[in-house]
């Protein structure tokens, strides 16, 4: 398959690949080129300006959740139809969990035979950033370096100086520079870009920063190196590869999970029958990747979308799923909705299976503790979260499940992430914890995930295909609580 595609990655975070990428994109886009966004790594945000910039959704590529057949899977499925794909890199190019770079934006190049272009933020330094370019050439092999943009450049003479210097030193052509920006169309604050539901300038803010990367990078150029990018070899439909893991029939590809012969396969469901999972996607959430809910699809639900701040009444459901988001921002509205908190609840006493990932779970607490208030939540579970200044939990996590439960195998282990600022306070009532991290935060001393009956509710967000058993067995729970049977645990 030919795909014309970059990734746009950086020397660290705040180099000026986020800025780039999003005006690249949309600048390709208003040339009428039908671009296919990605964003490296765990990431909600990003992920959705891109999406915006592009006017298509944008996918996440994430070398940690997924093995290299399924992620190669997934760029080439999803990248099917479209004339060229543009790829958001994350920290530095080769920032990984480890010394060796696993998982890095530059392992993901080499994965999906794709050329960097490469963001350096030039802030007082002239003939130095040839030598950052030269280390950068020669670190690790297996990865194309294309390009370079200059960001953050001074004056006239401090750009030539730039451009002299690395087309002396080095064969990489210099794709043009970007000039200290001072007021940053695109709003920020503590967990990145604020997100486009919290912001009516959205489409201007995509325009303006369009206009300046039209305007100081070449971006023909750049479509020629995306051009030059290899043919993508044949690849299987990516959800044929995940049924295969769920069912054991493919299980030399499976990502580290032990319980891939015994995981059950997807219930085969009348589409007049099929369990109707609803998943809330209103201003408080919105955290979702696109895959987790196409899997539950995949696996035989209809998805019905809710919200928690308004008060119209919900239809009827046989399970919910609520994502993440910011809670924080909505508490006022979400206290003020009796009527769906106490419906949340009945649900829960119910023993409707719940599924909640980070600010799903906030929402199911007692209470949301910030400074200025004590906004009372759902209450179907017995902690609180407090909001605090500065994260409580920040990167991948590893976790064994501990408890029985409806999503997930006892003894499995689930692999995702976390990024949150608040913390689970509990007081006199210890609940029960589904997860024992190896790796991550979670709620304190090592656990997450708290259980109440049906529901499971963490600060960890999952990646359905990187966890397949997740939707199936998901699916097979809403359908179990339809039929009036009990809900069995995952096995």
């Amino acid at each position: 398959m030919t795909l014309p595609r970059i990734i746009i990655a950086g020397l660290s975070g705040g180099t000026g690949k986020t800025i780039t990428s999003l005006g690249t994109t949309r600048a390709w886009s208003r040339k009428g080129r039908c671009i296919k966004p990605f964003k490296k790594g765990p990431d909600y945000i990003d992920a959705k300006w891109l999406a915006l910039a592009a006017q298509n959704p944008c996918t996440n590529l994430d070398p940690y959740l997924l093995d290299n057949a399924t992620l190669n899977a997934l760029f080439a499925t999803v990248s099917t139809g479209y004339e060229g794909a543009l790829i958001e890199g994350n920290r530095g190019l080769f920032d990984g969990k480890d010394v060796t770079g696993t998982c890095s934006t530059a392992e993901l190049a080499r994965v999906i035979n794709t050329p960097v272009i490469l963001a350096m933020d030039c802030t007082k330094m002239t003939r130095t950033a040839a030598a950052v370019l030269t280390g950068m050439l020669n670190f690790e092999e297996g990865v194309h370096i294309a390009g370079v943009v200059l960001n953050r450049t001074a004056t006239d003479r401090h750009r030539s100086i730039l451009r002299q210097t690395i087309e002396h030193y080095t064969d990489v052509p210099v794709l043009g520079c970007l000039p200290k920006i001072k007021h940053n169309p695109i709003p920020e604050r503590h967990m990145g870009l604020i997100s486009n539901a919290e912001y009516e300038g959205t489409n201007s803010a995509l325009e303006q920063v369009a206009d300046i990367i039209e305007e100081h990078l070449d971006i023909e150029k750049m479509w020629k190196i995306a051009s030059a990018a290899p043919n993508i070899s044949e690849q299987p439909d990516v959800w044929d590869v995940t049924e295969k893991i769920v069912t054991g029939a493919n299980t030399e590809s499976k990502i580290d999970t032990p319980c891939a012969t015994t995981m059950p396969s997807c219930p085969e469901v009348e589409p007049t029958t099929a369990p109707r999972i609803g998943y809330v996607h209103d201003d408080a959430l919105w955290f979702y990747y696109d895959e987790n809910l196409q899997a539950l699809q995949h696996a035989g639900a209809q998805l019905v979308r809710l919200s928690i701040t308004s008060d119209k009444d919900w239809p009827q459901i046989d399970a919910l799923y609520l994502g993440g988001g910011f809670p924080e921002t909505m508490h006022e509205a979400i206290t003020a909705n009796k009527k769906i908190c106490e419906h949340v609840r009945a649900l829960a006493e119910n023993e409707m299976p719940i599924y909640a990932e980070c600010g799903g779970f906030m929402f199911l607490c007692k209470a949301l503790v910030q400074e200025s208030a004590t906004s009372p939540m759902a209450g179907v579970l017995p902690v609180q979260t407090k909001l605090c200044k500065r994260p409580q939990g920040l990167g991948y996590i590893d976790a064994e499940v501990i408890e029985p439960n409806p999503y997930h195998p006892l003894g499995s282990i689930i692999r995702g992430h976390e990024f949150h600022y608040s913390k689970c306070i509990v007081e006199d009532e210890q609940p029960t914890f589904g997860f024992r991290m190896s790796k991550g935060f979670g709620m304190g001393e090592r656990l997450d995930g708290v259980i109440y009956k049906n529901v499971f509710a963490s600060y960890t967000h999952l990646f359905a295909l990187g966890e397949p058993h997740w939707a199936v067995n998901f699916v097979r729970a809403a359908q179990e609580y339809k039929s009036g049977k009990p809900v069995s645990a995952a096995k």
